[in-house]
């Protein structure tokens, strides 16, 4: 019984396969360059492209339960539509896949709706799964630390109407417990979603106040500006994807990115312990 793992050597795929592999699960992963996967020992590193059909269906031969995750690409839902198909057809009917919260909402933004469509195939093609919608990463800020900390800004323009923003960490092990949780099952588990948010709801203003905070110097948030976002996302990213960066934060700050009632309380009872929160990260840059 072998759990495959795409994604395996991403900030969340490789969470999810260390906590796989230290609650002894049987683990595959699947990386386009095995010779630069570093990952632990007696995990099963096979070589395959979720665009290649080929390599897909050999690296779900033998393979029980599937945790799906697509990185943010031109073709990102091609890849999870086929990469679906080809489960389906290996007899695959264990499925963890990794959506993102309110893809219903964010109905313009491309790596929002293209979750929502691999959403919409999942439950109409009758797959079992979990769908794990989680909110805005707090890792994704690692990028900014060298803006906040050597200039006073927290330049995300994330909004007044607030972030339940979540550690990759906590995502990665919400992820394992559900990968176990329906591979350990006797029969394939009915299709379920679950939210996968932080404790707080954060605005702009109250992000900046935490690295005041955590640094002890002024910290600024700027304002709501998306068109210099995306202008300087254009400086190390494609435009398409500046661009659609820059129209997820158009929907922050008209939608927000809010938890349901009972969401944190159901996770913390998941995790058995308190969610990671954004304090705790800022705290773990600003000692580093």
């Amino acid at each position: 019984m072998t759990i495959l793992v795409t994604g395996a050597t991403g900030n969340i795929g490789g969470h999810v396969v260390d906590h796989l592999v230290k609650r002894g699960a049987d683990v595959r992963a699947l990386v386009r360059d095995p010779s630069k996967a570093d990952l632990p020992a007696g995990v099963d590193v096979v070589q395959g492209d979720l665009l290649n059909v080929d390599s897909l269906r050999s690296a779900f031969s033998g393979v029980t339960t599937l945790f799906l995750l697509n990185a943010v690409v031109a073709d990102e839902y091609t890849q999870a539509l086929i990469a679906l198909n080809v489960a389906r057809e290996a007899g695959i009917e264990r499925i963890v896949y990794l959506s993102v919260i309110h893809s219903d909402l964010y109905v313009n933004v491309p790596h929002f709706a293209g979750k929502f469509g691999v959403e919409r195939m999942i439950e109409q093609m009758g797959l079992n799964a979990t769908i794990l919608r989680p909110a805005y990463f707090i890792n994704n800020d690692i990028s900014l630390k060298d803006v906040v900390t050597g200039h006073g800004v927290y330049p995300m323009p994330i909004g007044s109407k607030g972030l339940a923003m979540v550690d990759a960490r906590d995502v990665g092990e919400v992820a394992a417990l559900e990968l176990i949780r329906r591979e350990q099952s006797a029969a394939p588990l009915p299709l379920e979603r679950i939210n996968v948010v932080g404790p707080d709801v954060l605005t702009g203003a109250k992000v900046a106040a935490i690295w005041m905070q955590v640094l002890g110097r002024p910290v600024a948030y700027p304002g709501d500006d998306t068109a210099a976002f995306e202008h300087n996302l254009r400086q190390f990213m494609p435009s398409w994807m500046a661009f659609d960066m820059r129209l997820m934060c158009e929907r922050f700050l008209t939608e927000g990115m809010t938890p349901d009632a009972g969401d944190v309380e159901r996770l913390s009872a998941l995790l058995g312990r308190p969610l990671r929160s954004y304090r705790d990260f800022a705290a773990e840059i600003a000692s580093a």
